[in-house]
C-alpha cells in the first residue's frame, strides 16, 4: 500500500510539472488572472457609485493580451455590480484600452512618466461631464474629483508595481485592491476587502495598513473608523515581549475595541479581520525601507545613475531600426550587367522591362528562363545575373539578421546591468544586516571520463543572502575542447552569481555569450540555486539531461528537455522549485549517465554516504560509455 501510495503521489508530481511547464496552460491561468483582475477592480466603490480604478491599470500598458482580458472582466463586473448604472464603467473600459494601446511601454511614456496618468484623469473627467450632461450621472462635485483623482493615482500606482522598483506603490496598490474588494462579500463576516485589510494589518508595514484602513473608510462598508484600527492594530504589534500570534488577532481585537466606543455591535467585521489575520502567514516578509545617508546614500544615487544610463542606452538600441533592402537596385544592376554583354543591346525593346522587374523576382526559385516574368533575346544570360542577384540579397537578409541578433543580446546585457545595479543600490543601505543559514550543504562528486581531460566540469560556492549554488556544466563531446567550454561557462557563471547577479541573467548572458561566439550547443547548464534558510531550492536546467531527486516517496525525475544555449537568444532556461530541507537527495548527471537506468534501481532515501551514492549511480547508469559521466549529489543538514 505504502508503495503505490508513494507511486501515485510521484505520478501526481510530475502530472502538475507538466501541467505547470505547458504554454497553454500557462496563457490560460494569465488570461483567468487578468479577467478576475477586472472584475475585481470594477466594483470598486466610492460614495456608492462606481470609480475608475479599471481605467488608470488598462492605461498604464499592460499589453494587449492582458488588457483585452481585464477588458472583458471588467465588461462583466460593470454590468454584474451596477447594472445599468454601470454604462460609465465600459466607457472607461473603452478610454483606457485607447489610452494604454496606444501608449504602451514605449520611451514616451519612460521619460514623460504622468502622460498615462493625466490622460486617464482627462478620460475619467470627460466622461464624467458628458454622462452629466446627458442625465444619466450626477455626482456630487467631490465624489467627482475623487474619481478622477483615483484614475490618476491608480494608472501611475500599477506603472510602478509593473517596475517593481517602490515599496510605496506597492502599499497603494495593497489599498486600492482592498477598495475594490470591499464590495465583494455576502456578509460582513465573508468580506474580502476586510480579510484582505485585516492580512495587511497583521502583517504589513504600518503605510500599508493605515493605507488599508483608510480605502475601508473610502468604501463605507463600517460605521467603525478602519483608519484608526488598523493604527491600533500596528501598534500592538510593536508591543514588546508579546506572543507571534497576538499580531494575527491585532486588527479584530482592535475592532472590538474600537467598535463599542462608536456605538456600534456588529461582530461580523472582527469574524473577516481575524481571518485575514490567519491568513497574513501567506504574506512574503517585508523588509524595511532603507534610509540613505552619507556615503553609503551618495554611492546609493551613484549605482542608481548608471542604472538610468544602462535603461537609457537599451531604450536608444531598441529603437534602432533596419533600413529597408533596395531591391529595386539589385533588379537594375543584375539586368544591367545581362545587358552590358549582351549582343543583343543595340535597339533591344526588353532593356528598359529587363530594369523594372517586379521585386518578387528575388524571393522565388528560378528553375529556367520560363520562370523570368519578362521576354528577353538573351534569356540565360539574364537568368544567370538575377540568380547571383538573389544570392547577393540573401546574403544581405542574413547580414542584417545577424546584425539584428548581435544587437539583441547587446539590449539583454544593458537591461540586465540595469536592473542589477539597480538591485544593489537598493540593497547598499542594508549592507549591514546578516542573515544566518539554517542549513549546511554537504556535496559529493563521481566522474569518468574517456579522454584525459572531461568534458563535465562542476563547481559549488556559497553567494549571497544565504544563496548557495551547484552548478554542472557539460561540454559537447570529450576530450580538450569539451573541457574548455565546461571551463568557460565555469567560469563565467560562478563570478556573476558570487556577485550577486540574479541566475535568471547569468544564465541568459550565457546564452547571449554562446550565440554571440556562434557556439551554439557547446555546452549544457545544471544550476541548483539553494537558500539555506528555508531549504527552498530552484533548479535551472538549459540543455541538460534530466536529474534526479530522492525523497521518501522514492526517486523521481527532475527538468524538461530545452535546446542548448546558444540556439537562439528567444530560449529560456527551465526552473523546479523543490526543497532539500527534509534530507533528500539532488542528483544532477551529465548526458554520459542514462538516468532511466539509474531510475530504475529504485533507490530508497536513507543516511547513506553521498560518495557511495555517486559511485553506484556511475556503476548502474553508465550506459554504453560513449561519453564523460558524472554525478553529482547534493543534501542539506540542519545546523545545532
Amino acid at each position: 500500500m505504502d508503495l503505490s501510495i508513494g507511486s501515485y503521489v510521484r505520478r501526481g508530481k510530475r502530472l502538475v510539472r507538466r501541467w505547470t511547464a505547458s504554454p497553454r496552460l500557462r496563457m490560460a491561468l494569465r488570461a483567468t488572472g487578468g479577467v478576475l483582475g477586472g472584475l475585481v477592480l470594477s466594483a470598486a466603490s466610492l460614495g456608492h457609485r462606481p470609480v475608475p480604478l479599471l481605467l488608470g491599470a488598462l492605461s498604464a500598458g499592460l499589453g494587449p493580451m492582458p488588457s483585452m482580458m481585464m477588458a472583458l472582466g471588467g465588461g462583466l463586473g460593470y454590468r454584474l455590480f451596477w447594472g445599468a448604472r454601470g454604462t460609465i464603467g465600459l466607457v472607461w473600459i473603452l478610454g483606457g484600452l485607447v489610452i494604454g494601446l496606444s501608449l504602451g511601454r514605449r520611451r514616451l511614456t519612460r521619460t514623460t512618466p504622468y502622460l498615462a496618468p493625466s490622460l486617464a484623469a482627462l478620460a475619467a473627467a470627460a466622461s464624467g461631464l458628458l454622462f452629466r450632461a446627458w442625465g444619466l450621472d450626477e455626482p456630487a462635485l467631490g465624489i467627482y474629483l475623487l474619481q478622477i483623482f483615483l484614475a490618476l493615482l491608480s494608472s501611475r500606482v500599477t506603472a510602478l508595481v509593473l517596475e517593481r522598483r517602490d515599496p510605496v506603490a506597492d502599499w497603494l496598490a495593497a489599498a486600492l485592491v482592498v477598495l475594490a474588494l470591499a464590495q465583494i462579500g455576502p456578509t460582513a463576516a465573508l468580506d474580502l476587502g476586510l480579510i484582505a485589510a485585516g492580512a495587511l494589518g497583521a502583517a504589513a508595514p504600518f503605510p500599508a495598513a493605515a493605507l488599508a484602513g483608510a480605502a475601508l473608510d473610502l468604501a463605507q462598508i463600517v460605521s467603525v473608523p478602519m483608519t484608526g484600527v488598523m493604527a491600533l492594530a500596528f501598534l500592538v504589534r510593536l508591543w514588546p515581549r508579546l506572543p507571534r500570534w497576538t499580531a494575527r488577532l491585532a486588527p479584530a481585537a482592535m475592532y472590538l475595541v474600537v467598535a463599542p466606543l462608536c456605538g456600534t455591535w456588529d461582530l461580523g467585521p472582527a469574524v473577516a479581520l481575524g481571518i485575514g489575520g490567519g491568513l497574513s502567514l501567506l504574506l512574503p516578509p517585508q523588509s524595511p525601507m532603507a534610509h540613505r545617508r552619507g556615503e553609503t546614500g551618495l554611492a546609493q544615487v551613484r549605482l542608481e545613475l548608471s542604472a538610468q544610463v544602462m535603461m537609457q542606452t537599451e531604450e536608444l538600441l531598441l529603437e534602432v531600426t533596419d533600413h529597408p533592402i533596395d531591391e529595386g537596385a539589385l533588379i537594375a544592376k543584375a539586368a544591367g550587367r545581362a545587358c552590358t554583354a549582351c549582343p543583343c543591346r543595340k535597339g533591344c525593346r526588353d532593356a528598359e522591362a529587363a530594369r523594372t522587374m517586379p521585386p518578387v523576382v528575388l524571393h522565388r526559385p528560378l528553375i529556367d528562363t520560363q520562370d523570368l516574368p519578362i521576354r528577353c533575346r538573351k534569356p540565360g544570360r539574364l537568368l544567370l545575373e538575377v540568380r547571383r542577384s538573389q544570392d547577393q540579397y540573401r546574403s544581405i537578409r542574413a547580414d542584417r539578421d545577424r546584425q539584428r541578433e548581435y544587437r539583441q543580446a547587446l539590449i539583454q546585457q544593458y537591461r540586465f546591468l540595469a536592473e542589477y545595479l539597480q538591485d544593489l543600490a537598493d540593497s547598499l543601505p542594508r549592507r549591514g544586516e546578516t542573515l544566518q543559514p539554517r542549513f549546511d550543504v554537504e556535496v559529493a562528486l563521481r566522474c569518468s571520463a574517456l579522454d584525459t581531460s572531461s568534458g563535465d566540469r562542476c563547481a559549488w560556492f556559497a553567494g549571497t543572502l544565504c544563496r548557495y549554488y551547484v552548478l554542472l556544466c557539460d561540454g559537447m563531446g570529450t576530450g580538450e575542447g569539451a573541457a574548455r567550454e565546461g571551463r568557460t561557462a565555469i567560469a563565467m557563471l560562478r563570478r556573476l552569481l558570487s556577485a550577486g547577479y540574479p541566475a535568471e541573467h547569468a544564465l541568459e548572458s550565457l546564452n547571449s555569450l554562446c550565440a554571440l561566439r556562434e557556439r551554439a550547443g557547446a555546452v549544457t547548464v545544471d544550476l541548483a540555486q539553494i537558500d539555506l534558510q528555508s531549504g527552498r531550492t530552484a533548479l535551472y536546467k538549459w540543455g541538460a539531461a534530466p536529474s534526479l531527486l530522492l525523497t521518501k516517496g522514492g526517486p523521481e525525475t527532475i527538468g524538461t528537455p530545452v535546446p542548448p544555449p546558444g540556439v537562439s537568444l528567444a530560449d529560456r532556461e527551465t526552473v523546479d522549485r523543490l526543497s532539500l530541507r527534509r534530507g533528500e537527495v539532488l542528483l544532477l548527471l551529465s548526458d554520459g549517465v542514462d538516468t532511466e537506468a539509474a531510475l530504475s534501481r529504485g533507490w530508497e532515501l536513507g543516511d547513506q554516504d553521498l560518495e557511495d551514492l555517486t559511485a553506484k549511480v556511475l556503476r548502474f547508469g553508465r550506459g554504453a560509455a560513449t561519453d564523460d559521466a558524472t554525478a553529482l549529489a547534493v543534501r542539506l543538514k540542519a545546523l545545532a
